[in-house]
């Protein structure tokens, strides 16, 4: 029987967790086929004739311990979520009783730990400090662009724009955020991030995602963040970052950057037969 044939008889189990409230919705395809298209992608996260997510994370089986594949909430994708990525890491260290994990992603190979109080930590990999690798539409410097306010472009896996400000919470986010996704000197749009340096150790920041819009929080947003605050000399290479929905911790060393803190499973559920057979 094919395998959307069989969801539609049977219904899509799924499991629902957040990251600092950066939610995702996440399907375990590794025993079994989950075809998931982007109208299913968008249908699965309208928040209110769906479940709802700034993600959508498919668990595959891979050369690793599980290869992941991100979607976002308009049904596009994306190579990298550092927090879903936290969150399946959790899953999957309870689920095997391991405290070491490898995952595969379209970013590479990412490996994750439990480090104790009920923390994840994920390598995110080097950051992509080049125009071409974040990408940009042309070959300019990355640490500030030729854009007001001369953000830092950072590449993630994803691309990313951080403008450092000084009051974070007085930038109009939604009008602020939308504007500069959809930047010309990105190509392939771009994460916003609007930071405030409280210390050489500490940042505010306040996140728009590609795809998405506000967020609570981004893994991935965090530590393009922090590797932006280092490059332009504003605080050192760990710092503490403070989003709407709590505290990551981010630590930018020899061998990338990883980024720790809290995951939770809220429910795991079924999407009906009758939800999918609405979305076409």
């Amino acid at each position: 029987m094919p395998a959307m044939q069989q969801r539609l008889d049977t219904g899509l189990p799924f499991i629902k967790m957040h990251g600092l409230g950066n939610d995702f919705v996440i399907v375990d395809a590794r025993a079994q086929d989950a075809p998931i298209t982007p109208e299913l992608a968008r249908g699965i996260g309208h928040r209110q004739f769906g479940v709802g997510f700034d993600q959508l994370a498919v668990i595959e089986k891979g050369e690793a311990d599980a290869h992941l594949v991100f979607y976002n909430s308009d049904g596009s994708t994306s190579a990298a979520c550092g927090n879903a990525t936290r969150c399946i890491a959790r899953l999957l260290m309870d689920e095997t009783g391991r405290s070491a994990l490898k995952l595969t992603t379209e970013r590479g190979t990412l490996h994750a730990r439990d480090t104790g109080d009920g923390l994840t930590s994920v390598n995110m990999g080097h950051p992509q400090l080049n125009w071409r690798e974040v990408p940009l539409a042309e070959e300019m410097d990355t640490l500030e662009l030729p854009i007001e306010g001369t953000p830092t472009a950072t590449g993630m896996g994803n691309p990313h724009c951080t403008f450092f400000v000084d009051n974070a919470e007085a930038i109009p986010l939604a009008e602020f955020g939308a504007r500069y996704e959809y930047h010309p000197l990105y190509p392939e749009r771009t994460n916003v991030q609007v930071a405030q340096v409280i210390g050489p150790d500490h940042i505010r920041m306040r996140v728009w995602e590609r795809g998405v819009g506000i967020t609570l929080a981004s893994g991935s947003s965090s530590c393009a963040t922090a590797v932006a605050a280092a490059r332009r000399g504003l605080t050192g290479r760990k710092v503490r970052i403070d989003l709407d929905g709590g505290t990551l911790w981010v630590d930018w060393r020899d061998d990338g950057v990883w980024m720790t803190g809290p995951t939770c499973h809220v429910f795991s559920g079924t999407l009906t037969p009758e939800f999918l057979r609405s979305l076409g």
